[in-house]
């Protein structure tokens, strides 16, 4: 029996406009797909990131251009689909991820079990989810933290006076602060800002240098007082390896990474390398956050908080309650949706 495939584009808006030490931006424009076989449905989400240069329009365009060969594939396990949709669409990895992320929902489905169960894990194991503070003026950092209440605070630095805000930040909560730098800062700024960051009761830093400065994330590792996390870094499979003695740790994103599949390979050879595990988000709705929380056990921490910083939503089947992320009872991925009724 065939496979089917629709797809549609959506762009929805944020709480507040999102600041990072790449710009801002007021939407989050996804593309979401729906895979069906054997009169099972499957959800899949990518969402469309300026700096990666993979618009909404290019997945579509390229969906559609080979969609006969995606549909007519006989499928049996989401590992051997990955791998075909890899080489079909090798240049498009956001594309792949929603595919992927709907025939694991699919599979799921079709097998009778959430996700989590198909991989034997106790979700009881899932770690804290934290909520992420983009960059902006003190007062709004404040009221956006006073509005959340929270365990766990990611607070995006990486420009100028970025341990001030921290520090001013701190005067109003005792929760974990995580800050994320997305390569906004240089070797010496970062050697410098790190152990003042330390004071202030951070727990752990992302990305802080250029992804491509090998060489000073190597100066870094050594001198560092907190855990550094590769984001920008580690991209694909094979960066993991390359993270070594570099960073202490691996934030992975599925969006960037090409999905679930990829995902759970990057998860085991971190392992092997005894280094930490972030899953991190893009801003994705319930749908993506979904395909992250079924993995969550599998993690140190979890960075999944696309629903609550978007204005609206286009599914359910995620609860968030103080960091601690529920999932619904359901097969697949446990999640329900409108959007193509």
């Amino acid at each position: 029996m065939p496979l089917t495939i629709r797809y549609k584009k959506i762009e929805l808006p944020f709480r507040y406009p999102f600041t990072i030490s790449k710009g801002t931006k007021t939407h989050q424009p996804a593309l979401i797909v729906v895979l069906e076989h054997r009169g099972k449905v499957g959800y899949g989400e990518a969402p469309a990131i300026t700096y990666y240069n993979i618009p909404v329009e290019k997945m579509m365009e390229d969906l559609e251009a080979k969609k006969k060969f995606v549909e007519k594939f006989a499928f049996t396990d989401p590992d051997r689909y990955w791998h075909y949709l890899h080489h079909l669409f090798p240049q498009n990895n956001f594309l792949v991820c929603a595919l992927d992320i709907a025939t694991w929902d699919m599979y799921g489905k079709l097998r009778g079990k959430p996700l989590y169960q198909l991989w034997n894990l106790d979700y009881s194991k899932a770690p804290v989810c934290d909520y992420t503070i983009g960059i902006d003026t003190v007062e709004k950092m404040v009221e956006k933290m006073k509005e959340k209440p929270w365990p766990i605070y990611k607070i995006k630095v990486g420009v100028e006076g970025d341990v001030e805000l921290v520090a001013e930040l701190r005067k109003h909560t005792d929760a974990v602060f995580r800050v994320d730098a997305n390569a906004g800062w240089t070797l010496e700024e970062a050697l410098v800002k790190i152990p003042q960051l330390k004071e202030l009761g951070v727990e752990l830093v992302e990305q802080p240098l250029a992804k491509d400065n090998w060489e000073g994330m190597k100066t870094l590792y050594k001198e560092s007082p907190l855990p550094l996390l590769a984001d920008e870094a580690c991209v694909y499979e094979q960066d993991v390896e390359k993270c070594r003695d570099h960073f202490h740790g691996i934030n992975i994103k599925l969006t960037k990474c090409s999905g679930i599949t990829p995902a759970l390979r990057m998860i085991k050879k971190a392992r092997e390398l005894n280094m930490s595990i972030m899953i991190g988000c893009m801003n994705e709705t319930t749908i993506g956050s979904a395909a992250i929380a079924h993995l969550a056990p599998l993690v140190d921490y979890i960075d999944m908080d696309g629903p609550l910083l978007l204005a609206e939503d286009i599914a359910t089947g995620l609860t968030y309650d103080n960091g601690k992320v529920g999932v619904s009872g359901g097969s697949g991925l446990g999640i329900t949706t409108n959007l193509f009724d």
